[in-house]
């Protein structure tokens, strides 16, 4: 064949496969747009993720990590007392962009704790109730440090009473918050001259505080202060009054094995020696030498 003949079938081959594409590329893109239009119109709202209780609350009730939970919620209905995660309102897509981006979202949260805007109040007391699905706002919890937090983290019949203590009062420094104590009076004998006795003034109170100090410190080391809050049942204030003014105070921390042993439990003021709970027995009272 010339040459010049196979340069053409050469020239009209290229120029029928570059018209086809062509062709091909004005066939599909309407499809294409199509398509995006389509995705466009099924795309939801803007939303962003809310913090929520997961539960109902109760006052007095604790923030966990398994208490509350993040929700989806429509950036047009936002409030901005509430907790959101920080992430902004991206347009809510359907399908399996949505699960992919779920999925994601759910595993960040088990890595971090739920993030920190969430670790940011664990911890922290509900001070009024909270139902299931309600949004977490900061008139609804008092933190740690906050005015009112131990009023709100006293249980019904208790009352918090601060008494002085130094280091050999006060177990050398190792006492935290949280602990559970028995509280001893050493003061004269009424009834026997230059004798002293020592009563149990209060049993398995539990320790709300050391000086402004609520949380136990995260290194474990001991902590020395000059006073220690006290929760007191309502009907033991008197006794605990009355010893403070009386002096000689001291604190004996309790072990774990024996929290609950004889909780809330006061002795007459009256009595004298030492007396021993045992197993959360009747007091066994024993003369002081």
């Amino acid at each position: 064949m010339n040459p010049a003949r196979i340069a053409i079938v050469l020239v009209a081959g290229v120029a029928a496969v570059a018209l086809a594409l062509i062709v091909r590329t004005m066939a599909i893109k309407p499809a294409v747009t199509a398509t995006a239009q389509h995705a466009a119109a099924e795309a939801g709202p803007a939303m962003t993720r809310v913090l929520v209780a997961k539960a109902d609350l109760s006052a007095g009730d604790r923030l966990t990590i398994d208490n509350m939970t993040w929700q989806s919620w429509p950036v047009t209905s936002l409030n901005a007392a509430y907790v959101t995660d920080g992430q902004g309102g991206a347009a809510q897509v359907a399908g399996a962009m949505n699960a992919v981006s779920q999925a994601r979202t759910a595993v960040s949260d088990i890595a971090t704790g739920g993030g920190p805007k969430m670790q940011a109040l664990v911890g922290s007391i509900v001070r009024d109730p909270i139902f299931a699905g309600e949004p977490i706002t900061s008139k609804k919890i008092v933190r740690g440090g906050d005015s009112g937090y131990l009023a709100v983290r006293l249980p019904p019949g208790m009352r918090a009473m601060s008494l002085p203590i130094n280091v050999e009062s006060g177990a050398g420094g190792f006492i935290q918050p949280g602990d559970r104590v028995d509280v001893l009076s050493t003061h004269p004998d009424p009834s026997k001259s230059g004798s002293l006795v020592t009563d149990v003034i209060l049993a398995d109170a539990k320790v709300l505080a050391i000086d402004q100090h609520t949380d136990t410190p995260k290194t474990g080391t001991s902590q020395i202060g000059v006073s220690i809050t006290l929760e007191v049942p309502t009907a033991q204030i008197g006794a605990v009054a009355r010893a403070k003014s009386q002096g000689n105070l001291a604190m004996a921390l309790r072990s774990y094995a024996d929290i609950g042993a004889s909780q809330g439990r006061a002795l007459p003021a009256d009595d004298t020696g030492v007396r021993l709970f045992k197993g959360g027995g009747p007091a066994e009272l024993v003369a002081a030498q």
